[in-house]
């Protein structure tokens, strides 16, 4: 695929915020999509880049490492397991096409679990940020929630005593019939939406809306190596029903940036400024990691922007359990001023290499000669 630029194709700026990007993909999504444009080839190929795009940009970590190394950094990564985007892909193509979702870690988001009579979804989503160690780590949060409870004054119909009449636009079927030609089609009837019966008079203690809402915190046990877009059942925590069942919670995680370490997936990258001189003769230092402190060698003639990897050393795979890599990248370093003495150790260095301090004249010495062909004729 031609490398485009993500921000360009998702037509957001670089400062966008994730409720932008996500708002701005939800529209271009439907606009490109296949079902929508079929047998279009450029239809298809933008639909793809939307989706490459979005997958990178809604991922905090991968978004940082694009906005630093550009494309070729995450290609770096050898085609790792998507982390945390294809998750909110996969759902916002749940609620846009009609996809079903199932339980669990990591799952799209429950669809339905009501009846026609039930005013509201049982299962909710909210989304529960997270500090850079406590998503690497895992721990305990205490969250605090609002959830649905049925109005007792209405029954959660959201009619005055509970009382309603029988819809008279689907005569109480909850489905009308739409003939085409000799195709005969049944459809959810858009007056009652399928319940069969219709509000006379509203409920005055819930104003119609057949609930109240409740508060609560819970205590949620978060599993070491989250990333952002990862989504986490908690069972029991959602909107109650007439019957005093709960459905289900569900935390999307957004995990806050770290200051010294960049995470893509289970990858840590981190920058270790080096001295020039350093560099050059090569040595031992000191850096951190995830668990502590660790020895990067360096060797003699070390370039600038030159990465060591440490196997194992990275975020534990929340589904496997397998560590990433930590992947040290050498920033170079050179000194900003010099003082007289520094000036004058540095040139009796450079005369002490003799010619081999002047590259540039012997690799140029045949485009200098050319130039002066060119004036004199030859």
């Amino acid at each position: 695929m031609t490398e485009f630029n993500y921000y360009e194709i998702l037509e957001v700026s670089k400062d966008c915020n994730g409720t932008e990007l996500k708002k701005s993909y939800r529209k271009l999504a439907m606009k490109y999509h296949p079902d929508r444009n079929p047998d279009d080839k450029a239809a298809e190929d933008k639909f793809k880049q939307i989706n490459e795009a979005y997958q990178a940009l809604s991922n905090e970590e991968k978004r940082a490492i694009y906005d630093r190394y550009g494309k070729e950094g995450l290609d770096r990564q050898g085609g790792g397991r998507p982390s945390g985007g294809m998750d909110d892909v996969m759902d916002i193509f749940n609620s846009m096409f009609g996809g079903g979702g199932g339980g669990g870690f990591g799952s799209g988001f429950g669809q339905t679990r009501r009846d026609p009579s039930q005013k509201y979804a049982l299962d909710f989503e909210i989304e529960l940020p997270l500090k850079f160690h406590e998503a690497v780590f895992g721990c305990e949060k205490q969250v605090d929630i609002t959830y649905k409870i049925p109005c007792n004054d209405c029954k959660g119909t959201g009619a005055k005593d509970g009382k309603m009449d029988t819809c008279d636009y689907c005569g109480g079927q909850g489905q009308v019939v739409m003939r085409q030609g000799p195709m005969t089609f049944a459809q959810t009837c858009p007056q009652c939406q399928g319940k069969g019966k219709k509000i006379v008079k509203k409920c005055v203690s819930c104003h119609g809306k057949g609930y109240k809402t409740k508060d609560e915190t819970v205590t949620i046990k978060i599993p070491a190596g989250v990333d952002s877009g990862n989504r986490l059942r908690a069972q029991g925590y959602g909107n109650e029903d007439r019957h005093g069942r709960r459905g289900d919670l569900y935390l999307t995680f957004y995990v806050e940036e770290d200051a010294t370490f960049v995470r893509n997936g289970n990858d840590i990258y981190i920058e270790v400024p080096v001295f020039f001189t350093q560099a050059i003769l090569g040595g031992e230092i000191t850096i951190p990691s995830l668990d502590g402190e660790l020895q990067l060698d360096l060797k003699p003639g070390t370039k600038d922007k030159e990465q060591f990897i440490f196997d194992n050393e990275g975020v534990i795979d929340v589904h496997n359990k397998r560590k990433g890599r930590l992947i040290v990248q050498v920033q170079l370093k050179l000194p900003k001023k010099l003082n007289d003495e520094q000036e004058k150790l540095l040139l009796k260095l450079q005369e002490s290499f003799g010619v081999e301090s002047s590259p540039h004249k012997s690799s140029l010495e045949n485009a200098f000669d050319s130039v002066k062909g060119w004036f004199k004729g030859e």
